[in-house]
């Protein structure tokens, strides 16, 4: 049982036999840890999440602190289950979606987007969602939703799945008066989030968890200094698709763009170090060739269908934009291997070109920064030391002066944009 799940059950018995309602026992038990864990008040809190399979039936049961509607829909390519919720805090063990259960091999979770949840699960082998069922368990007023999966044949899969999303993620969408602020603007992205983890450490720890952490270091170490202003294309454990976060970026006129990631390789332990990759059609090998093939999937991974962002070259003007910008990219990459260099380690080619989607701002200089390994237990333990962290966000911030230093690099020119510049995604 999940330690969490104890821990409710001692405190519900505790106060039955203090004569206090259960009920009102996990509800007020449920506000303190959204208190402690700040988040709004009224979301339910998710304490256990079980898996059960009977005569073909795979069952999905939540604990939660109260009633919430489900709704569920099929996927192709990968196959998976997506399971939109309202808001949920998940306070669930690190080993939990990790284990197969009939037809679900793995289920992830997490925000998908401001006030609403949602559970993805990969599938074994073809399956539709059956009953999604609510009810409340007497003896202590937890609330038991539960979804089945039934075995389908690839036909009848392909059928369910027809049908694309029923709710797409509603973000929030501001328009900002045109910023009189000449200081340059950095948007720092953090890799992964809600329902897509990312890599995963042996440990449990998520890549999205890592990189969110670093992310916020260099956001305060650059304000700290008062040359830039500087925006996070998110700003909590939430979802975002990559191509929202290229627009973020675009429509918020940056003049940088900063992508925080963590690479994984199970197979091979003893690869450490960091890389820095700038956008290209081609990639410079085989090896940063797959990982953006694997990063490019994000979107998929969170049960959503990927766009394919700012989309083709219309002319030459901005063709010529495009090359121009990578060439700033480049040039901020050698920035960064300079001043990088003496506080961590890089890999042994630590700058490579790839396509990935969110590196394809034709007019934003975008890099992606590999911090290292989560298969190495070395890098893992730096990733996680608050010195190594000040440190490296140091180095970055000195990097970040440097482009910003050149004339070059404040006299790039501008095409035309949007007037419009789109807030962080926030609830």
């Amino acid at each position: 049982m999940p330690r969490r799940a104890r821990l409710l059950r001692s405190v519900l018995l505790a106060l039955a036999c203090a004569g206090a309602s259960p009920f009102v026992g996990i509800g007020a038990w449920a506000q303190d840890t959204d208190k402690a864990h700040g988040t709004a008040s009224q979301a339910a809190v998710a304490i256990a999440a079980d898996l059960a399979t009977s005569s073909g039936t795979t069952k999905l049961t939540l604990t939660l602190s109260k009633a919430i509607e489900a709704k569920a829909f099929v996927m192709e390519r990968p196959d998976r289950a997506v399971i939109d919720l309202a808001e949920v805090n998940f306070q669930l063990g690190p080993e939990t979606g990790r284990k197969r259960d009939g037809v679900v091999a793995s289920f992830r979770y997490g925000l998908f987007a401001p006030g609403r949840s949602r559970i993805v699960v990969d599938l074994a082998q073809p399956a539709t969602v059956g009953r999604i069922e609510t009810v409340t368990r007497p003896r202590d007023g937890a609330v038991l939703l539960s979804i089945e999966f039934q075995r389908s044949d690839r036909e009848g899969f392909r059928r369910a799945s027809v049908a694309s999303d029923p709710a797409p993620a509603q973000r929030k969408v501001a328009t900002l008066p045109e910023p009189t602020d000449a200081r340059p603007l950095i948007m720092v992205d953090a890799g992964h989030g809600g329902t897509d983890p990312g890599a995963i450490a042996a440990t449990g720890v998520f890549e999205k968890d890592i990189v969110f952490g670093f992310a916020q270091a260099l956001v305060t170490r650059l304000e700290s200094s008062g040359r830039y202003r500087v925006r996070m294309t998110r700003d909590r454990d939430v979802f975002v698709p990559l191509s929202e976060r290229v627009r973020l970026a675009r429509e918020a006129k940056a003049d940088l763009f900063v992508s925080i990631h963590a690479d994984s390789i199970s197979s091979a332990p003893q690869v450490r170090g960091a890389t820095i990759y700038t956008g290209s059609e081609k990639a410079t090998d085989a090896e940063s060739a797959k990982l953006a093939e694997r990063e490019n999937r994000a979107d998929a991974a969170a049960g959503t269908e990927s766009n394919e962002g700012p989309g083709h070259v219309a002319d030459i003007l901005q063709e010529l934009t495009l090359r121009e910008t990578r060439t700033f990219s480049s040039g901020f990459a050698k920035r960064l291997m300079t001043h990088l260099g003496p506080v961590m380690e890089m890999s042994a080619k630590p700058h490579r070109e790839a396509g990935f989607q969110v590196l394809r701002s034709p007019d934003v200089p975008s890099v992606l920064v590999e911090l290292g390994y989560l298969s190495s237990k070395h890098d893992l333990d730096l990733l996680q030391s608050e010195g190594w962290r000040a440190e490296v966000t140091g180095g970055m911030a000195k990097a970040i002066d440097a482009f910003f230093g050149s004339r070059t690099s404040l006299t790039r020119p501008q095409p035309p944009r949007r007037s419009a510049a789109i807030a962080p995604v926030s609830p």
